[in-house]
């Protein structure tokens, strides 16, 4: 009989677990557990949530790694007690002090070049930094800072255990050097004012870093954009297009990323590569404005905007609506321009597909000119990649073919590949079947990416 191994995706809404055969990677059970919403979050909650969802299948597994949200600030004291509320990568109170931190490492460039990445409010440090601003009393009883997926790895080990962690998830905390491939100690120190001791790191992906009370193997785990590429088994040059309420464009690279504009994050991987990162604020929203616009369902926009033609009879969307962090305009809005009295629901529709699918487009060209390759692959994932005009008009507007892969927890498969690969002790992760894709081509339609760039050069001077 193959042995099962537990996958665990903590993110920031729910815990899911999966029970998988680690010669197949064939889902054979799969459990969740809901967590609370909100930017702060008491750490407790997701390590009841993992209790619930993934308790029930721990006997049977041979092997447990878990996957989790980034850059979440979890501060323990001496005890290992948390000292406060753990701040979520989506808590930006902290953007004033990501700036200072890049000031002090010696500007844009100087911290690209050490992190891989330009700091933004999301990442651990800023959070550290704002805590030594606004709660110095806190700062002062930290003794240790995890990020969320630690805590819930630490939670499953055996009592005793140091924590432990992966230099993909590592990589987004601002003091994870990926020049080094180490923690940069100091980073840590001068965002808090004071050292903190840090997670322990795997000296090569697959290492075995614990143990349960049972004696089954805890891999490292991952942050949950590297958990997604080991599910979907993405090889360099591979782009993983994924369309949820942001967009987040993720490749696998062997070539490490120092972009100082801070379009592209120059992540780590879980398996000794790097993924660079480029994140769009407005996604499936896109859709979801245009549906409302129109009054219409998902199906009912999708079978409009099909009926329309290739930019949209001259309508032109730039999908800003909150505002955009690729290209980096966080105070712009949305624009429509090129309506007349001809102008039709159809051509509304088409446009906000469009606009959805050209700022992707952006992210994708960004990812390529740090790799210096074309992407080898690209693979449509999340809530929006269902849809039927997305699904048709994303060959066209990328002007290449699209792979849409099946809908699957993704994160928690591919932390079952991880435990996988660390029970099997092997070179590289386990050759698991193929995730099924169906494969979309069409005639490219240049004059769409024409027109919005166009626009977006109009439009440069209003953010």
């Amino acid at each position: 009989m193959a042995p099962l191994v537990l996958g665990i995706d903590s993110s920031t809404q729910s815990t899911k677990a999966l029970l998988v055969d680690a010669d197949s990677g064939e889902v054979l059970e799969e459990r969740r557990a809901a967590h609370p919403d909100g930017t702060e979050v008491d750490p407790q909650c997701w390590l009841d949530a993992v209790d619930e969802a993934a308790g029930p299948l721990l006997a049977r597994a041979d092997a447990i790694a878990v996957g989790g949200q980034q850059h979440g600030m979890v501060l323990l004291d001496e005890h290992g007690a948390p000292v406060r509320d753990a701040l979520l990568w989506n808590d930006t109170r902290s953007a004033a002090e990501a700036r200072t931190l890049i000031e002090e490492m010696g500007g844009p460039a100087a911290c690209a070049e050490e992190l891989g990445s330009l700091l933004v409010a999301s990442m651990t440090s800023s959070k550290l930094r704002w805590v030594a601003d606004h709660e110095p009393d806190i700062a002062r009883r930290a003794a240790r800072v995890l990020l969320p997926h630690d805590l819930v790895s630490l939670h499953l080990a055996a009592p005793g255990t140091e924590p432990f962690t992966d230099r993909g998830d590592a990589s987004g905390t601002g003091y994870f050097s990926t020049r080094t491939d180490d923690w940069d100690r100091r980073l840590a120190a001068a965002a808090l004012g004071h050292e903190l001791t840090l997670p322990r790191l795997p000296s090569v992906p697959s290492e075995v870093m614990a143990a349960t009370d049972a004696g089954v193997p805890l891999a490292a785990g991952t942050g949950d954009n590297m958990a997604a590429a080991l599910g979907l088994d993405l090889r360099p040059g591979d782009v993983s297009v994924s369309i949820g309420t942001s967009g987040v464009c993720a490749m696998v690279s062997e070539v490490r990323p120092t972009d100082a504009t801070g379009i592209v994050t120059g992540f780590a991987d879980a398996t000794g590569r790097f993924l660079p990162m480029t994140t769009t604020i407005n996604a499936a929203r896109i859709l979801e404005v245009g549906r409302a616009l129109l009054g219409v369902d998902h199906a009912e926009l999708s079978r409009l905007a099909l009926a329309s033609e290739p930019a949209a009879r001259g309508v032109t969307l730039l999908p800003y609506f909150d505002g955009e962090r690729t290209p980096n305009r966080p105070d712009a809005r949305a624009t429509l321009t090129g309506m007349t009295t001809t102008t039709s629901r159809e051509d509304v529709a088409r446009a906000h597909v469009e606009g959805l699918l050209c700022s992707l487009a952006d992210g994708i060209a960004a990812l390529e000119a740090e790799n210096g390759l074309p992407a080898r692959r690209i693979l449509l994932i999340g809530g929006a990649a269902k849809s039927a005009a997305v699904r048709a008009l994303a060959p066209a507007v990328f002007g290449r073919e699209v792979l849409v892969a099946d809908e699957a927890e993704y994160v928690a498969l591919g932390a079952a590949r991880q435990a996988a690969w660390a029970l099997a002790g092997s070179a590289q992760p386990p050759a698991w079947e193929p995730v099924h894709c169906e494969a979309s081509a069409a005639e490219p339609t240049p004059a769409v990416l024409r027109a919005y760039e166009e626009l977006k050069e109009r439009t440069a001077d209003w953010a």
